[in-house]
């Protein structure tokens, strides 16, 4: 299978073999032979494909929680929140920040969502432009975005910010600001 480079592999080899060309320009008279060259070379490559693999992981993982806003969009332009809410984590602990302050749990959630958005006039038709999408330590992604809500009665428009967690093998939502 044919792999194209992305961006940032094409950078970092790039950068290595200006390294490289810097290094054996101004350091060469410490080496005694090519053979430490050679290693050198050899080292820095490993480190890049340790580099690579863990970023490759990283992606495929921003590709599942980007995956979940989608169903997310879908399910709400749908007017199914209930597939909607797919995407938290179905616990007490969920919190979500909205315009009525802090709130807790999945069906607390739902039922605002419910009470807030009654019909499809109301829920109108969803749209994120997702800005930042970052690992942190563990098993969490951090998400900032803005939203869009095309609607007949007044559009609505914020923007957001979520928790993912890995949570059972799947990421959720496990807490949600939205203003």
């Amino acid at each position: 299978m044919l792999r194209i480079a992305t961006t940032d592999q094409l950078f970092y080899f790039f950068y290595l073999s200006a390294i490289s060309g810097y290094f054996r320009n101004n350091f060469s008279h410490l080496l005694v032979n090519n053979l430490k060259t050679t290693w050198l070379m050899k080292y820095l490559l490993l480190v890049l494909l340790c580099f690579n693999f863990s970023v490759q992981a990283q992606s495929t993982d921003e590709k599942g929680i980007r995956h979940i806003l989608s169903v997310q969009t879908e399910s709400w332009n749908k007017g199914n929140l209930e597939e909607f809410m797919s995407g938290y984590w179905k616990s007490d602990s969920l919190m979500f920040i909205g315009q009525s302050g802090l709130n807790y749990g999945w069906q607390n959630t739902l039922d605002n969502y419910k009470k807030n958005y009654p019909d499809l006039t109301a829920m109108g038709k969803l749209n994120f432009d997702i800005l930042r999408v970052k690992p942190l330590p563990g098993n969490y992604y951090f998400v900032v975005g803005k939203w869009h809500l095309e609607r007949s009665i007044g559009n609505l428009s914020g923007h957001f910010s979520l928790l993912f967690s890995k949570i059972d093998g799947q990421w959720k939502i496990i807490a949600d600001h939205s203003s």
